[in-house]
């Protein structure tokens, strides 16, 4: 592959990206969840799971502990998180999504359900779903965070 295709595909996967994150926080707005940022997705991403401390989403985001733990805090105060003692660390706090934080998971979920079943109307299902695979090959473990 040459250079300038390269830069062609790079450029092509990073506004597909772009594209996907606006189009569920659209979503996401559009189904009553107010002054979130896209940002504030990919932090509901690191703690959906199982919650996570703010040292582990500082990484996940690729910023400070500092920022993480601002960002925290914001969450906190719209209630989309609560911080709980850490169950296998008594000097940690664990942060956990909160009910509204869950449904608004949920809300991000049916989003990119609908932003991606768009691209099944402009290239096919087979096709989405060879993307979805030629993509995991190439970057299984993520990191998926914003750029700052």
């Amino acid at each position: 592959m040459q250079n300038s295709e390269a830069m062609a595909l790079s450029a092509a996967l990073l506004a597909a990206a772009g594209e996907l994150v606006q189009r569920i926080h659209e979503g996401v707005v559009a189904r009553g969840f107010e002054g979130l940022r896209p940002a504030h997705g990919f932090a509901f991403a690191r703690l959906a799971p199982d919650g996570a401390t703010v040292t582990d989403l500082a990484v996940h985001l690729g910023v400070t502990k500092q920022a993480a733990s601002q960002l925290v805090d914001e969450l906190v105060r719209k209630g989309y998180v609560e911080r709980r003692p850490h169950p296998k660390d008594a000097r940690a706090r664990l942060v956990v999504l909160t009910g509204p934080g869950w449904a608004c998971t949920r809300a991000a979920d049916e989003a990119a359900a609908e932003a991606v079943g768009a691209w099944s109307d402009v290239l096919g299902e087979a096709e989405v779903r060879g993307l979805r695979e030629a993509l995991l090959r190439i970057a299984p473990e993520g990191p998926v965070r914003p750029a700052w």
